[in-house]
């Protein structure tokens, strides 16, 4: 996943409001744990929500992704960001807030790692603290052969990928073809996300 489209990441999901996203997850905090003071986000791509949060929070970011990592760093620099992977990490420390935001979980692909998810995740937790998982879509809101089409537009980076939204066995599968364009050259590439 994202082994190729790294770079581009946040292009690609230009459309995302993180600040927005990040203020909701704030008031789910507040309301839930409210002298939370750490916080680690798992998946974190880019460190975009990391970004909002880092001014009401010490915190941390992981990733399987060592390249989006590298955006992380450059984004944050203050900030800690580990590799490793949702399934099976072991940071020997504990948070008042560990989320896993923007769907990421999906990518666990199977209800066994999905619990040994859960699991790694709850013992990362100082006692009182809160989980927040953002779900991926349910059976019924799953655009099942479904065509989309995305598009990034500026003067130096022009992307657009598509992809037909499949199932199989049990899993969501995005067979994505990605157009970049940058003024050195216009390349193609295909991104299996399952």
């Amino acid at each position: 996943m994202f082994t190729k489209s790294a770079r581009f990441y946040d292009a690609l999901y230009h459309f995302k409001d993180y600040k927005a996203a990040s203020e909701k997850l704030r008031g789910i905090i507040s309301k839930f744990c409210p002298d939370a003071g750490t916080l680690l986000d798992t998946a974190c791509g880019t460190g975009k929500h990391i970004e909002n949060l880092r001014s009401f929070y010490s915190a941390e970011g992981l990733d399987l992704n060592d390249e989006l990592l590298v955006f992380a760093r450059q984004r944050c620099p203050e900030n800690i960001f580990h590799s490793g992977n949702i399934i099976s990490f072991d940071l020997k420390k504990k948070f008042d807030v560990v989320s896993c935001l923007f769907s990421s979980i999906a990518y666990v692909r199977t209800l066994e790692n999905l619990n040994k998810s859960i699991q790694c995740m709850s013992e990362h937790l100082n006692k009182g603290g809160l989980l927040i998982i953002e779900p991926w879509f349910s059976k019924e809101t799953y655009w099942t052969d479904k065509l989309t089409i995305n598009n990034y537009d500026s003067d130096d980076l022009k992307i657009t990928w598509m992809y037909v939204s499949k199932i199989e066995n049990e899993l969501s599968i995005l067979d994505i073809n990605y157009l970049v364009g940058t003024k050195e050259e216009v390349s193609y590439f295909k991104e299996r996300h399952e």
